[in-house]
């Protein structure tokens, strides 16, 4: 069955406007809306319990919304189930792969349940195993495989029959640094191709290297919206760190400092607080204010706001990134919890 996407010159590729989703008395989702433009990625993000899933199984076609509307490629989610599902790829927090099949069977499988032609089918399996290093293990019950090597083979059947818009519940979920890193690729290689992607996580780090755009869901509502530099920016100040040998030192230093940004002392080390924007060249203005006066710091340190804080700032408490596997997002679905690691990496040079 081919489907037709509606004609959106001016339409972003994802629409969620007022998204409402209840379960008895309980609101799950309060008003949801966001907006993602063709080939972008929309990092969801959020603890457990936020209703990150909750409102990915509605554009999905899983959950029906008692509230607001949705559309992908500009097909109502309620109105046109039938044809949103022929035109999205989805992988879930767990993989959804029959574990008596070997890899290849279950991507022939996903082929014929998509009516791809017979004559496709074996090639498109082929095409998809080679791509995500599964080929030496097409041939092994996929019960077999590692951890990885099942999220490989679940995004690799949300893949066959090559959705436009693909939506990845929290799917670097239970990975090891390595098996996370390899998904990051395949992401950025999808979307370079074109593919629309909704990701939602709870790993700041994978927001911060792969979205777009970011929007933080907590208690069922969007609570911020904007790219991870927009969302650091609205902390405020950047903090550079200055450490010195003596008291007297750091005395004099506030004093030559003050012309530089807000500044604060405690003990040998002095806290200098200057625009977000900004902070390289205030660092550097800084070393030539203590350099013409020929002071010499011990330490040096730059403490730019990351996402941590964001989320930190906005939500009241850490991001959570749990070690089991049995979280709940508030809908009685299914659940997400995650081992997630810390870091910073540089963004993709294509943005």
């Amino acid at each position: 069955m081919v489907v037709q996407a509606e004609e959106t010159a001016t339409e972003a590729a994802i629409v969620a406007d007022g998204l409402v989703k209840c379960f008895g008395d309980v609101e799950a989702v309060r008003g949801v809306s966001f907006r993602v433009p063709e080939g972008k990625v929309l990092g969801l993000l959020g603890p457990n319990g936020a209703g990150k899933t909750t409102v990915v199984r509605m554009l999905t076609t899983l959950s029906r919304p008692d509230g607001g509307t949705a559309r992908v490629l500009g097909l109502d989610v309620r109105e046109r189930p039938q044809e949103v599902r022929a035109i999205i790829g989805l992988a879930g927090q767990y993989a959804a792969i029959d574990e008596n099949l070997t890899g290849r069977e279950n991507l022939r499988l996903v082929g014929k349940l998509s009516h791809l032609p017979g004559s496709v089918i074996g090639g498109r399996a082929d095409e998809l195993l080679e791509r995500f290093d599964l080929t030496r293990a097409a041939n092994r019950i996929a019960r077999t495989y590692s951890g990885g090597m099942r999220r490989r083979l679940d995004l690799a059947a949300a893949l066959v029959h090559e959705p436009p818009v693909l939506f990845l519940d929290e799917p670097t979920t239970g990975l090891d640094p390595q098996g996370r890193n390899g998904l990051w690729e395949v992401i950025e290689d999808l979307v370079a191709g074109g593919t629309t992607v909704l990701l939602t996580t709870q790993y700041l780090e994978e927001a911060d290297y792969l979205a777009d755009d970011i929007v933080v869901i907590d208690h069922g509502a969007v609570i911020a919206q904007g790219t991870a530099t927009e969302l650091k920016a609205g902390l405020g100040a950047t903090v550079i760190e200055v450490g010195f040998r003596d008291d007297a030192a750091a005395g004099a230093a506030v004093a030559l400092l003050a012309s530089v940004g807000a500044v604060e002392r405690d003990g040998k080390r002095v806290n200098l607080s200057v625009s977000g924007e900004d902070g390289a060249g205030s660092m550097l203005r800084m070393v030539r204010v203590l350099d013409e006066a020929r002071m010499e710091p011990a330490t040096l340190t730059l403490h730019e706001p990351t996402l941590d804080d964001v989320f930190l700032s906005l939500t009241g408490h850490a991001a959570e990134v749990a070690e089991s596997d049995d979280g709940d997002d508030g809908d009685g679905s299914g659940s997400g919890g995650a081992a997630g690691r810390r870091g910073r990496r540089a963004r993709r040079s294509a943005r």
